[in-house]
């Protein structure tokens, strides 16, 4: 298996935060996933919105391990605002988890990579695969497994690795949800062969267990919004300190970027 990285050109990363979020749309995403799967690269993709973003800030250890991965995201409108107003990166669309999965699922059909599904329960795991070939006749979903709430042992955790590059799935979905998922695909990126492609709540909604947002408001950025009417008693805590978190982090970026622009200007 190889293990250079110099033949794919990822997306330029930038600074959010203190997270290296990666300026890409769905075309260059999905491109260099299946270049990385046609080499037989492995490699990190990572899905992160507002939530993911100051989750990861906020934890230093998860910050190095993010840090790592070979592409970041925008998932959230938010994000990707804050790409363009700190760095012009022109970004006209962000790069949504489940739309990303529906782009990469049909690609895989077109080219015959077997695909592997990790994660959710497993009336998830059951619904989500059967409407995924339901909706792509002919995709080979080598495995899909819904893994126990608890740590896994060593030999648990062996044996999945095996059934995983066994399976030959070239293409590996995580849906644990940030930040699991993310220390999941860090700690096994030298033992798993395919690309990991964590895609949070992706797994939730392509398995019709929850309801995607309008596409009015996703444009607008107020997916949370719509999730916060669905689940008010779980997630209104989630939503109102991570997205005041977030407005006051950027803000403050923001605020010593203009400063040193600034200072150049007139150093």
């Amino acid at each position: 298996m190889k293990t250079e990285e110099s033949a794919i050109r990822w997306p330029k990363k930038y600074d959010l935060l203190g997270v290296k979020v990666s300026a890409t749309t769905y075309d260059e995403t999905v491109a260099r996933i299946f270049q990385a799967v046609r080499q037989q690269l492995p490699a990190i993709v990572s899905c992160h919105a507002v939530h993911a973003v100051v989750s990861v800030c906020s934890d230093s250890k998860l910050l190095q391990k993010v840090n790592a991965f070979q592409l970041v995201a925008p998932d959230g409108q938010p994000v990707r605002w804050a790409l363009n107003l700190l760095y012009r990166t022109e970004l006209g669309d962000r790069v949504y988890g489940p739309e990303l999965m529906h782009r990469l699922c049909q690609c895989a059909t077109e080219r015959k990579v077997p695909i592997y599904l990790y994660g959710g329960l497993p009336v998830v795991i059951k619904a989500l695969r059967a409407n995924l070939i339901r909706k792509f006749p002919g995709l080979q979903v080598a495995g899909a497994e819904s893994p126990p709430f608890r740590a896994l042992s060593l030999e648990e955790k062996d044996d999945m690795v095996q059934r995983i590059n066994d399976s030959g799935a070239g293409m590996l979905f995580v849906g644990l949800g940030c930040p699991k998922q993310d220390d999941f695909a860090y700690e096994f990126r030298h033992r798993i062969q395919a690309v990991q492609v964590c895609v949070g709540a992706a797994f939730d909604l392509h398995a019709g267990i929850k309801t995607m947002a309008p596409s009015w408001m996703q444009r607008h950025g107020l997916e949370w919004l719509f999730r916060l009417c669905q689940e008010p008693r779980r997630l209104w805590r989630r939503y109102l300190v991570t997205n005041i978190h977030f407005l006051q982090k950027l803000l403050f970026q923001w605020g010593r970027y203009k400063v040193s622009m600034n200072g150049r200007v007139h150093g």
